[in-house]
């Protein structure tokens, strides 16, 4: 197992150095063949080690494949380490997956991009850091690899970098997530110097052992640990670079959001749930963090017109539901979402990508219209996706593992009902805009600009089959009621703590079903009422809403601004006010003297024998005479 586990990273990260070496001199074809073949290999990997890890004897047991030691600091020592258990198996099979079909993906989408291999060194090198991050045995490995996916978010976001705001969104991305990310590297000190280790099994066995429940120093680490994962999952507060992330190329806005960076955050804390149920304060925490940014990203996805922007606000709100789901204790759940999520945002965004290349690279839904005949397998695709999006009862996979989650914060201990009601009032919006998008893009009037259809294989392969697990993805598990351990949860019972039961009436049960269904199919029809062009008044109505409200939905509430006030600009006075600070002058003095010497001496070289003849000479006396009179 150990021999296959250790290839799941290492394809990728392969791929990647053989494309950095080769500067963009290899042809297209050997290009796709490593960018893509690596990843493929990967996922085989990753299935052949899931499979020996199902058929071990044990389970709910880990496996630990270790390359000995990589660091030492007295008695701290760190292993190359990869650990393989339950949640991992789900982690690896969902990134490889998917992964697999956004590369294969891209060899249509960035075909006549003149970065072609430069693409692909970035992306696997973004998938080889995101499998170090969920194999990781030690949370130092899994930081590193944590760090890799954001250094890897900015190549990729600003990979038009000839763009100034593409380098712009880049930087914002970088500069935000390492707010979160200096807090979880605080948090890992804290972690090393009071339990005097990062081995995930040792820190879930130690913690419980060595602090109490609402002790200090776990709500410390708890905190932190969940401050870095509110910035790479783009969370309140620390969300708004994810909207502007839709700077980079399609393909890298679908992996990022479906498979890889900002499911970063919601792993680090299942991954870390020990801690977290010794601070119950920041467990709750987790709860409203994901309740406020579930709602508040809804809202702002009515608002926008850029299409990839509506799907980037749906990924903070989807986010959103799998830290209400951690955050009720509800673990399974979230990492069913998780799989669910991943199958058909990562479908959502690929059929937006088509809809780009056939309109000209156009974003705006109100300049498309009227494909839904012209461009048939792009409009099933992003009706599955959105369908699924939107929870519809019984035929998607997000029904069932959304309705999971809106079970266990009814459970909750603690402001259970509101935590529900916030998940089933989203559930609504969450329809409005994204059949909103469809009705718009799909059966409003033509744009200006005839689509030109995509009839690639590697464009049709990815969404025909993401549109199959979007569908049958939630099949896994049963529908969710009130205390029921199902497959997908009792294969994670091993790894992750069990939803306690709560006993509920059956009628009770229904009903929250009942509402968490009609919220979603209501959405859909009052999305048909105010979105659906039956007449022109209608259609002008839609595609230009005006009023403060919506300025502040497409806004995204201001964050933006309010930062910009708060921070960036009090930082860019600073810098301009220091940038003539006294100590600079002196620096400058050592090298202006420099500088005069440099050219001193270099007024001497005349290229005449006499002048440097007379210059030993004199040199010379002055040696004599210094020697004489000492």
């Amino acid at each position: 197992m150990g021999d296959w586990l250790w290839l799941v990273p290492l394809l990728p990260l392969a791929g990647s150095a053989v494309l950095m070496a080769s500067r963009g001199e290899l042809p297209h074809r050997a290009v796709s063949v490593v960018g893509v073949g690596s990843v493929g290999l990967a996922a085989v990997a990753a299935v052949i080690a899931a499979a020996q890890y199902l058929a071990a004897p044990e389970a709910g047991a880990f496996y630990r494949a270790s390359l000995g030691t990589w660091m030492t600091a007295g008695d701290f020592a760190v292993e190359l380490a990869l650990r393989l258990d339950a949640l991992s198996v789900v982690m690896i099979l969902v990134v490889t997956i998917v992964g697999f079909l956004i590369h294969l993906y891209s060899t249509a989408y960035m075909a006549e991009d003149e970065g072609y291999a430069r693409f692909f060194a970035y992306m696997n090198l973004f998938m080889a850091a995101m499998l170090v991050l969920v194999l990781a045995d030690n949370l130092l490995l899994l930081y590193l690899g944590w760090e890799g996916v954001g250094l890897c978010s900015y190549l990729l976001i600003g990979f038009w970098y000839r763009d100034p705001a593409n380098g712009y969104a880049a930087r914002k991305a970088f500069v935000v997530t390492r707010v979160g990310d200096t807090a979880m590297l605080i948090g890992l000190i804290l972690l090393a110097t009071s339990l005097g280790t990062l081995d995930i099994a040792t820190l879930l066995e130690r913690a419980p052992a060595e602090w109490t429940p609402g002790e200090g120093i776990a709500i410390a680490v708890a905190a932190l640990l969940l401050a870095g994962a509110v910035g790479k999952s783009a969370q309140l507060p620390l969300h708004t670079w994810l909207p502007d992330a839709m700077a980079g190329p399609t393909p890298v806005s679908a992996l990022i959001h479906a498979a890889t960076m900002v499911t970063a955050g919601m792993y680090l804390i299942a991954r870390t749930h020990a801690l977290f149920v010794l601070a119950p304060a920041v467990q709750a925490a987790v709860a409203a963090v994901g309740a406020a940014s579930l709602l508040l990203a809804a809202l702002a996805a009515l608002g926008q017109t850029d299409i990839k922007r509506v799907l980037a606000y749906s990924t903070m709100s989807q986010i959103g539901y799998m830290f209400l789901a951690l955050g009720v204790g509800a673990w399974s759940a979230g990492v069913f979402h998780f799989m669910t999520h991943a199958f058909f945002k990562a479908l959502l965004f690929l059929a937006a990508g088509a809809l780009i290349l056939a309109l000209h690279h156009e974003q705006d839904i109100f300049q498309m219209g009227g494909l839904r005949r012209r461009l048939p397998l792009v409009f099933w695709s992003f009706v599955i996706g959105g369908a699924a999006l939107a929870a519809v009862p019984i035929v998607t996979s997000g029904f069932y593992s959304k309705e999971q989650i809106l079970a266990g914060a009814w459970s909750a201990e603690r402001a259970g009902a509101l935590l529900w009601l916030a998940g089933v009032v989203t559930a609504f919006v969450t329809s409005v805009y994204i059949f909103r998008a469809i009705f718009i893009v799909f059966f409003g009037p033509p744009g200006q600009r005839p689509p030109i259809p995509q009839r690639r294989a590697a464009i049709a392969v990815p969404l025909v089959v993401l549109g199959v697990l979007s569908i049958v993805g939630g099949l896994v598990e049963t529908p969710a009621t009130l205390g029921q351990i199902t497959l997908f949860s009792d294969f994670l019972s091993g790894t992750l703590p069990a939803t306690a039961p709560h006993e509920v009436s059956r009628g009770t049960e229904i009903a929250l079903e009942l509402a968490a269904s009609a919220a979603s199919l209501g959405g859909i029809a009052f999305a048909y009422y105010a979105y659906f062009p039956r007449a022109a008044a209608a259609r002008e109505r839609a595609a230009r809403p005006a009023g403060s409200a919506t300025a502040a939905l497409h806004a995204g509430f201001g964050f933006d601004r309010l930062y910009d006030t708060a921070f960036v600009r009090p930082f860019m006075a600073c810098a301009r006010l220091l940038r003539s600070e006294l100590v600079d002058r002196v620096y400058e003095a050592i090298a202006w003297a420099l500088e005069l010497a440099w050219r001193a001496t270099g007024a001497s070289q005349t290229g005449e024998l006499r002048w440097y003849a007379a210059g030993m000479l004199a040199g010379l006396v002055v040696t004599i005479a210094v020697t004489v009179l000492a």
